[in-house]
């Protein structure tokens, strides 16, 4: 299984050099604050860095807002066995 993984990790590398040894012309981006000049792959390589970190930010803020709604609910409910007398 490990091999495997190897093997499609290196396809994806030699992928993504090919990709970016096909598109070396320059792209212009203006941000307002800055100019900057890549080439067509690195914009792309960016772009997804970008997208991947976004993306990985977002799912963990929802899980951590998940998981502080889940805690408050816990928290309320041993508050309240605390509170009535456990008569048996």
């Amino acid at each position: 299984m490990r091999l495997i993984v190897i093997l499609i990790l290196l396809l994806f590398i030699a992928a993504g050099i090919v990709l970016g040894a096909l598109n070396v012309d320059l792209v212009s981006y203006d941000l307002a604050f800055a100019h900057v000049e890549l080439p067509k792959g690195a914009a792309l390589l960016v772009m997804l860095v970008v997208g991947w970190l976004l993306g990985g930010l977002t799912a963990w803020l929802g899980v951590s807002a998940q998981h502080r709604r889940q805690r408050r609910h816990e928290q309320r409910t041993l508050d309240k066995s605390k509170k009535t007398p456990a008569n048996a």
